[in-house]
C-alpha cells in the first residue's frame, strides 16, 4: 500500500509439501477457492537445490483463485498463491512428526473470512470438519473475546496434517491511541474497508524496537 523502499513487501502467499497434490487439490481448490492452475511441472529444480533432498524430483503446481477476494480486508491482502510441492522419489515426514505446535518457525496458514457458520457447512461437506472452534459462548454475541480485539477462529488439517487456520474478525483496535475500535459485524460482509480505515490500522503496529 506504501512505497517505503524496502527490498520486500508482505507476503502473498505459502509453500506447502504434500503427499499427494491429486488429495490436496480437495482443500486448497474445493475449499479455500484456489481454482486457477498458473503452472505445473515435474522435475528436478535448481531453486530447491540447496535443500535437504532438493536434488530429486518433484512435482510442484502453483495455485491462485480465479475470482478477487471478498471482504473487510480484501483490498489490504490483494490476491494470493499457494504452491504445492510433492516429492516423487521419497515419503517425506509430515511436518509436525515429532515437532511442537509453532516450532518450525511459522504457526500456521491463515484466512480472514466472514460467515463462519457457512464454511462450516462447506468444509463438513467436502470431509474436513473443523478440528477447533472457538465459539464457545464468552459474550452476548458468541465472540471469543481478546480484550481489544474480538472473533471467532476455527482450525481444519489438510490431508497431511498441516494447519490452516479461519478467522472471523468481530472487533479491532482502529486507532488504539483514542480508545477508537471497528466493529465489523455492522458492515457489509463483501465490501472492503474504505482506504483510510487500513491505513489508520497502522497506528496499532507494534515496531521491533519496542517487543522486548
Amino acid at each position: 500500500m506504501k512505497d517505503e523502499n524496502r527490498s520486500t513487501g508482505g507476503p502473498v502467499g505459502a509453500i506447502v509439501g504434500v503427499s499427494d497434490i491429486e488429495k490436496s487439490m480437495t482443500v486448497y481448490n474445493d475449499i479455500l477457492g484456489y481454482d486457477k492452475v498458473i503452472a505445473d511441472e515435474t522435475g528436478v529444480f535448481e531453486d530447491l537445490a540447496p535443500l535437504n533432498s532438493g536434488t530429486q524430483k518433484f512435482r510442484r503446481v502453483l495455485l491462485t483463485h480465479s475470482e478477487p477476494r471478498k471482504g473487510s480486508f480484501s483490498k489490504l491482502f490483494g490476491p494470493s498463491y499457494i504452491e504445492l510441492v510433492q516429492a516423487l522419489e521419497r515419503e517425506p515426514r509430515k511436518i509436525y512428526e515429532g515437532r511442537y505446535w509453532g516450532d518450525p518457525g511459522f504457526i500456521q496458514i491463515c484466512f480472514d473470512v466472514r460467515n463462519m457458520d457457512g464454511l462450516k457447512a462447506h468444509c463438513e461437506k467436502h470431509g474436513y470438519p473443523f478440528t477447533v472452534d472457538s465459539s464457545v459462548k464468552h459474550n452476548d454475541v458468541n465472540s471469543f473475546d481478546m480484550g481489544e480485539a474480538a472473533g471467532h477462529f476455527t482450525y481444519i488439517e489438510d490431508p497431511d496434517g498441516t494447519l490452516i487456520e479461519f478467522v472471523e474478525t468481530h472487533k479491532i483496535p482502529l486507532i488504539k491511541s483514542i480508545g477508537l475500535n471497528l466493529n465489523l459485524r455492522k458492515r457489509h460482509p463483501e465490501k472492503s474497508l474504505p482506504m483510510w480505515m487500513l491505513k489508520a490500522l497502522r497506528f496499532g503496529r507494534v515496531k521491533a524496537e519496542e517487543v522486548k
